[in-house]
């Protein structure tokens, strides 16, 4: 029996958009590009067919890196088309990294972009099991890979063989690798496309809107941010660098109303004067997640952009926008991130594996969005997924309104005298102070004792923070055993690179790295 085109990612996604608005704008790119949804397919069907000639089939692993967030775009969903298995790799990643993943998941064939011609270069000789090379972007030369722009210019614009859909692995999508070698998450058809459609039952699309992203797309933001756009029939607006500088350029130029940005994104942003005057005016609606929404930050968003609705949303590469919540209008509760998304589920269980409610747990999430496991991990698929759950080491509790509270991982709580604390309980109280532009609280472990507490604080531009306010301010809102006992100030906090230009995760193991060394000093609290 034929296969259902819309059962596979790239037209269910991108071609069905083609046929019921073919005229409207698609995609616009660093301010110099601008396709129609017919444009868009068009070039994407010339790409996949390209592909095909060069040998790739359905089914076939494909590592690839690339650079510029319209390639991603183009060769990304030319692979869905196709039916290849998408294995995005991270451009920041080491030699090494590079080596051990691409063994790792069996690749046969490697797409990339000239930028990475020394990267490439060095990786050849390791990689013999990599059959097909194939390069885009730069100018044409005497590189020993497949011509993948000279292909795509002959090629056809009509829509090739769908080569897979439904259950069939659709892409390769790797977790931050903080305690090891990052994991290759495994999706179908069936679960990104239920991602790119399932969004918009809990996060209101606007006529005329346009989502604006950046390089983040190179991994599961793909499926997560970009597709979404596309999926909705609105305009996906790439930068090749969407950091604060960039933003502020880029929303009035293209009328942006849409984003989806780390809290760590308005935190920088808002940390200098820099926005003031600029007209952000068309921001409707900001998706903030990957870490937690502070009320203190949200207070300064809300000021600067007072119509902007603001979604706190909670999720992991392996299950992305599991819970969502509106924040600003008083939808839910302070610290509350939401319910689970539409068509998913979220439970709370305790150490039997009960389900519970209003008492903290381990927080498991279920739904057609879920990955499928780790690609070649079979025993980490087996703790992380268990009976139809994602279990991804986050701690929380669920009210009776099946409202989420996320407390954060389970590795970054601080428990001492028989008192949990969570790292946002401290950051919330210390970001309010003036002059304080980001707060990070840690745990350092001690030989035969409880841990002790770091606070690293980052002043705002022309400021000066006083640890002795600070302290003030943190004894009278939090329990003796919560209190740090070490305050640090320093220019800035260190921050995972997701190659967006603007902040991405705070990276707390790397706090534990550079003041470690205080536990064995006197504590200071002031």
């Amino acid at each position: 029996m034929e296969q259902n085109p819309f059962s596979n990612f790239g037209y269910a996604i991108l071609s069905a958009q083609r046929n019921r608005s073919p005229h409207l704008p698609a995609l616009a790119y660093c301010g110099r590009e601008q396709l129609t949804y017919a444009e868009l397919d068009g070039r994407v069907n010339r790409a996949a067919n390209a592909l095909v000639s060069a040998g790739v089939r359905p089914g076939e692993r494909v590592a690839t890196l690339l650079d510029s967030t319209l390639s991603v775009a183009e060769i990304y969903l030319a692979q869905t088309k196709v039916g290849s298995v998408l294995c995005a790799l991270n451009p920041y990643w080491t030699l090494g990294t590079f080596e051990q993943i691409v063994t790792r998941i069996e690749a046969t064939t490697f797409v990339y972009d000239a930028k990475f011609d020394g990267v490439i270069a060095r990786l050849r000789p390791l990689l013999r099991h990599v059959r097909t090379w194939i390069r885009t972007g730069g100018s044409p030369g005497s590189h020993d890979a497949v011509d993948l722009d000279q292909l795509t210019a002959a090629a056809s614009q009509a829509e090739p063989p769908l080569g897979a859909g439904g259950d069939d692995l659709l892409a390769l999508f790797f977790t931050s690798g903080t305690t090891g070698l990052p994991k290759a998450v495994q999706y179908t058809h069936a679960s990104g496309i239920a991602i790119a459609q399932g969004l918009w039952a809990d996060v209101p699309v606007l006529r005329q809107a346009a989502l604006g992203t950046g390089p983040i797309i190179w991994g599961v933001g793909f499926i997560a941010v970009a597709a979404p756009a596309l999926a909705a029939g609105i305009t996906l607006v790439l930068e090749d660098n969407f950091g604060p500088e960039q933003f502020l350029k880029t929303v009035p130029r293209e009328c942006i109303t849409h984003i989806s940005v780390t809290p760590s994104f308005f935190a920088e942003l808002l940390s200098t004067e820099d926005h003031v005057g600029v007209d952000l005016s068309s921001l409707r609606v900001a998706m903030l997640g990957g870490e937690p929404l502070l009320s203190s930050l949200q207070d300064r968003i809300s000021r600067r952009l007072p119509d902007l609705a603001l979604y706190g949303y909670y999720g992991q590469t392996e299950a992305p926008y599991s819970v969502i919540g509106r924040r600003e209008d008083g939808s839910v509760p302070d610290g509350v991130v939401g319910w689970a998304r539409f068509g998913g589920a979220v439970r709370v269980v305790d150490s039997l594996g009960a389900s519970v409610i209003d008492t903290v747990g381990e927080i498991q999430i279920s739904g057609p969005h879920v990955s499928a496991g780790y690609y070649g991990q079979p025993d980490a698929t087996d703790e992380a997924f268990r009976d139809g759950w994602f279990v991804g080491g986050d701690v929380g509790s669920l009210d009776e309104h099946g409202r989420l509270t996320v407390l954060g991982r389970r590795t970054d709580a601080v428990e001492r005298g028989g008192v949990l604390t969570l790292p946002a309980q401290i950051e919330d109280v210390a970001s309010r102070v003036d002059g304080v532009a980001e707060a990070g609280a840690v745990g350092l472990p001690v030989r035969d004792s409880d841990p002790q507490i770091l606070l690293v604080l980052a002043p705002k531009p022309g400021c000066e923070v006083d640890r002795v306010e600070i302290a003030a301010r943190l004894a009278a809102a939090l329990p003796p055993a919560s209190r740090p006992d070490h305050i640090v100030v320093v220019d800035g906090l260190p921050h995972a690179n997701d190659g967006s230009g603007g902040r991405g995760k705070l990276l707390r193991r790397v706090l534990v790295e550079q003041f470690g060394h205080l536990v064995d000093s006197s504590v200071v609290k002031g």
